[in-house]
């Protein structure tokens, strides 16, 4: 994928990437309906710009929803867009907010992401917005970031925005501190930098009356020693996705479990890479957010 200046060009493999189209495909489809119309290089190469891209993300999207390609060739422009907004509103609410996210993402359209998130977030609290939006969109994400599919730029651009979104619910919300208060440590391990999912956490923390003390990412275990013994009875709170790694996790929850022995502090560890392992004594786990944050408010 090239930016090129004002426009952006993608490769057909990029295509393929992105939006789950075999490039053999798209080019049948080029062939038989002529529905896109590719540029080419001096040395033959096609490359295709964003509205193409856009245009096959919205074909992609009517046949997922039982439209035939030969139907939808036939729709001009307007007509296409057209079609997909009707679709967007007889069907699932969900898939509807996911495509329009994703063509946020690509465009760097704020304003798109603005309308979709404040209309959700209006009718069903930032709570839901986070657990039934923001976090499986995040997933999305990573399957698009491991297949080169986009550009860290795009990535960034989404992420902040959802994390502006948190930090304003954040920000509307009344703090006390007081020494009944129940204590919540939130922090990531060493090298984890991906702290919306923690953010959330300190968000609802907050929101229950918890004391809730978010130290952030890339958090050295030595630290965590450090405010545990100022905090000897704080939960210590974790959502992992990347580090530590799937094979490197089992270790992780050990190092946990021989340097807090006998302690009170206990260990709530989230993310896929625990996944398979057994909660301990002091540590528990869960594989997604919805399951960290059910064993935090039980």
């Amino acid at each position: 994928m090239k930016n090129g200046g004002a426009a952006q060009q993608f490769s057909i493999k990029d295509l393929e990437h992105f939006t789950g189209v075999k490039a053999h495909t798209i080019r049948v489809w080029e062939q038989r309906y002529e529905l896109l119309d590719p540029k080419r290089t001096s040395t033959n190469i096609r490359h295709y710009s964003g509205e193409d891209l856009k245009k096959l993300l919205n074909v992609r999207f009517l046949m997922e929803n039982g439209f035939k390609i030969s139907k939808i060739a036939e729709m001009k422009g307007a007509d296409l867009i057209s079609q997909v907004d009707r679709t967007q509103e007889s069907q699932g609410l969900q898939s509807s907010i996911f495509h329009s996210l994703k063509l946020s993402m690509l465009h760097y359209d704020e304003a798109l992401y603005r309308s979709v998130v404040d209309a959700y977030s209006e009718e069903h609290g930032l709570d839901r917005t986070v657990l039934d939006v923001f976090l499986p969109f995040l997933a999305q994400i990573g399957v698009l970031w491991l297949t080169n599919s986009i550009c860290p730029a795009q990535e960034h651009f989404i992420s902040n925005l959802m994390r502006q979104s948190l930090q304003a619910g954040v920000d509307r919300l009344s703090v006390h501190s007081d020494e009944d208060q129940a204590v919540v440590v939130l922090f990531l391990p060493e090298r984890e930098t991906h702290d919306i999912s923690l953010l959330f956490v300190h968000y609802l923390c907050i929101l229950n009356g918890y004391q809730s003390i978010f130290l952030g990412a890339n958090v050295p275990f030595e630290d965590l020693l450090n405010v545990a013994a100022q905090f000897p009875q704080a939960k210590f709170v974790s959502y992992c996705t990347t580090h530590p790694s799937p094979s490197n996790a089992q270790d992780y929850v050990q190092k946990v479990e021989r340097q807090f022995v006998g302690s009170s502090n206990e260990f709530y560890l989230g993310g896929r890479m625990f996944d398979g392992i057994k909660s301990t004594t002091n540590v528990k786990l869960a594989k997604d957010g919805g399951s960290l944050v059910g064993l935090l408010f039980s």
